[in-house]
This record gives C-alpha cells, sequence and structure tokens, in this order.
C-alpha cells in the first residue's frame, strides 16, 4: 500500500451503488472509491467533494482509494470502551459468590424443613382400606322374539344380542358390526 497521500475532486458517484471514481490533483488517471473508504464520515460524499485519499493496489493491479477523507467534512469519532477494572470485575466476583451461597443456604433449608416434617413433627398415619360391597344390577335378559328392525328395539345392548343371538335381523345396514348406529348404538 502506498503511504503517501493524495488529493482529487469526486468526479462520479453512484449512490445506489456505493461507489465512484475521483479524478487526481496530478491529472493522472482516475482512481476508483467504494464507501468503505469514507467510513468515518459523516456524511456521505457528493460529486464535486475534495477527497483526501491513500491507494491501495490489488492482487489484479487494479488501484483503489483508501483511509479517504472528504474535505471540510469532520469524522465521527469512535467509542472508546472504558477497559474493565480490577474493582468492577472484583464486584460481579463477590456477588456471584453471595448469590451462589444463598441459593445453597435456601436448597438446605428447604430440605432440612422437609426432613424434620416428614420424621418428627408430622407423622403421616396409615390409611385405612375400607371395602365397600357393591350392589349388582339384575342383568336385563333379552330373548329373540321376532324383533328384526332398529324401531323395535328399546336399548343399545338388545340390538347388540339380536345381531349376535338372532338370526334374520336388519340392524347393521353398513355392515360395519355396530348395530342400530343411527338410533341406539352410534354415540
Amino acid at each position: 500500500m502506498d503511504t503517501s497521500l493524495y488529493k482529487g475532486q469526486l468526479k462520479r458517484w453512484h449512490e445506489g451503488k456505493g461507489f465512484g471514481f475521483i479524478q487526481p490533483e496530478n491529472g493522472k488517471k482516475d482512481t476508483f472509491i467504494h464507501i468503505s473508504a469514507l467510513k468515518r464520515m459523516r456524511r456521505r460524499p457528493v460529486i464535486g467533494d475534495v477527497i483526501h485519499y491513500q491507494i491501495f493496489i490489488d492482487s489484479d493491479g487494479k488501484s483503489r482509494a483508501v483511509n479517504a477523507k472528504i474535505g471540510g467534512v469532520a469524522e465521527i469519532k469512535p467509542r472508546l470502551r472504558r477497559p474493565k477494572t480490577k474493582n468492577n470485575r472484583r464486584k460481579k466476583d463477590n456477588a456471584f459468590k453471595l448469590l451462589t451461597i444463598a441459593l445453597l443456604v435456601l436448597i438446605g433449608l428447604f430440605t432440612l424443613k422437609g426432613f424434620y416434617n416428614k420424621k418428627y413433627f408430622f407423622p403421616t398415619p396409615p390409611i385405612p382400606i375400607i371395602s365397600m360391597p357393591v350392589e349388582q344390577e339384575n342383568p336385563i335378559t333379552f330373548s329373540c322374539n321376532g324383533k328384526v328392525y332398529c324401531s323395535e328395539m328399546t336399548s343399545c345392548e338388545e340390538a347388540r344380542f339380536y345381531q349376535n343371538n338372532c338370526p334374520g335381523t336388519k340392524i347393521d345396514g353398513d355392515g360395519d358390526g355396530v348395530p342400530c348406529e343411527s338410533q341406539w348404538c352410534g354415540w
């Protein structure tokens, strides 16, 4: 890279593409400039601006402007970050240690409380199992009484009985094995 400082006037600028050409003061060939070479300027360049720049020659022999400044336009100062001091790090380390200790103490208290509540203060009495007799209803018995259609049935159970035990019924219209779907057994 050439460390010499050159001066020229911006001859052409393509705003949408972010590049243009500088006509050097010495009258030599125009120099290519990309917007990235002007990254610290307070505004974008316009045709006619005086540009101060250095020249960089690419590996393919093409030259371009780098480290450029627009004459008479202020630069944006980079923000300086203050390095972290040992005190800031120490404060963060101490806060982390205190938080860790507090968390461990809380876990210990909850564990201890659960242990004492179970063992000493609130023993759980055994729950007695009480068995209650369950009354069974008398099962309804069906018999083949010549019913053929669903409209003659009174329940899904009766329709199933007729389908499985009585010949000549017409209660499974779609043949899927479920009788009287639209009247009794379709829910």
